[in-house]
């Protein structure tokens, strides 16, 4: 009686002290965009390192352009446990009461990449991954995509060539009050959705990097496509805090060393993608590309800056002011 006892006992124990992990580790990471992308590429590539790097205990299967989940599915199934990895862009973490990552939206808020840089790599990123935590979310590294540019079926070259337009635009409240600024229309959408919405004429335009509206072929609906670098577009790697927890501390660290070399590889090639993706919708001929002068840059400045002001309130109003003094961004400057 008092082995079997004794056995329950440990049993208990074992359970209690959560899975040993002796066999193989499946990470499912789960994503919407397409394989040949910066973000695309960058989940294989952490794929292929976090293999390495645990001699083939973890084991990540990389399922893109929503084979899996679509935008507003995927949180949900990580909060599940369907998913133990997601690289969403910034501005879906308001849908967990974090609107602090609406941040990334607000226009011409970076000036370059290394503005952006000072801020995703420093102590306000850091920050921001920090917020995630009590929701039961463990933000891994912030990978880049790339500054938007505004594509439609008629030419863009001021403010007031966007009034009228309908626009796609994922769900932001920045992106809304971006789009209303200039006069269009905002229409929420599912990435997915985006090209067969083009084509059918529910939307007339959008705004993204090169390389997603080149890999996603939404150059062969677009007449038109404005270089205007007016926002920036980024994801932050996220696991479950609970998975991410349970995993032996080796484990744990070997998967850190992985991230921060696809973190590293994704940041870099990002530039690169978009240059090559905008070269390839030049050659393909069906998109007329026009590029800002330094005048109509400032136009658009204009139009856009209030819209810092407007949602201060929702983002909160030190972290942008501390965002200004980090980046060294000057408000006044119209």
């Amino acid at each position: 009686m008092e082995y079997r006892m004794l056995y329950v006992l440990l049993v208990v124990m074992c359970l209690a002290a959560g899975p040993t992990w002796a066999d193989e580790i499946v990470i499912r990471f789960s994503h919407v965009v397409a394989p040949d992308t910066p973000k695309g590429k960058a989940a294989d590539f952490f794929a292929e390192r976090a293999a390495a790097l645990t001699n083939g205990r973890v084991r990540v299967q990389v399922y893109p352009n929503s084979t899996l989940y679509r935008d507003r599915e995927e949180m949900e199934a990580l909060q599940l446990g369907a998913v133990q990895m997601l690289a969403p862009s910034l501005a879906k973490f308001s849908v967990l009461g974090v609107s602090d990552f609406e941040l990334f939206d607000l226009p011409y808020i970076f000036a370059d990449r290394d503005a952006l840089a000072r801020v995703t790599e420093g102590p306000i990123g850091r920050r921001l991954l920090g917020l995630l935590e009590p929701r039961g979310i463990k933000g891994l590294a912030f990978w880049d995509n790339g500054f938007k540019s505004f594509s439609a079926n008629r030419p863009i070259r001021s403010p007031e060539d966007m009034v009228g337009l309908r626009m796609r635009i994922q769900a932001s409240k920045v992106l809304e009050a971006q789009m209303q600024a200039l006069g269009a229309t905002p229409v929420m959408m599912a990435f997915s959705d985006v090209y067969p919405a083009l084509s059918a004429g529910v939307v007339d335009g959008t705004e993204n990097p090169h390389s997603n509206l080149y890999t996603q072929r939404m150059h062969e609906v677009q007449r038109y496509l404005t270089v205007s670098d007016h926002g920036y577009l980024g994801y932050a790697v996220i696991t479950s805090k609970r998975f991410w927890d349970s995993l032996p501390r080796a484990v744990r660290r070997q998967l850190e060393q992985a991230m921060r070399e696809a973190s590293e590889y994704a940041n870099r090639i990002a530039y690169e993608e978009n240059v090559r993706a905008l070269e390839a919708v030049r050659a393909a001929g069906t998109t007329t590309i026009i590029e800002l002068d330094a005048d109509q840059r400032a136009e658009f400045r204009r139009a856009l800056l209030p819209v810092h002001e407007l949602m201060a309130g929702r983002i909160g109003s030190d972290l942008i002011r501390s965002v200004y003094r980090e980046t060294g961004f000057d408000p006044l400057l119209r």
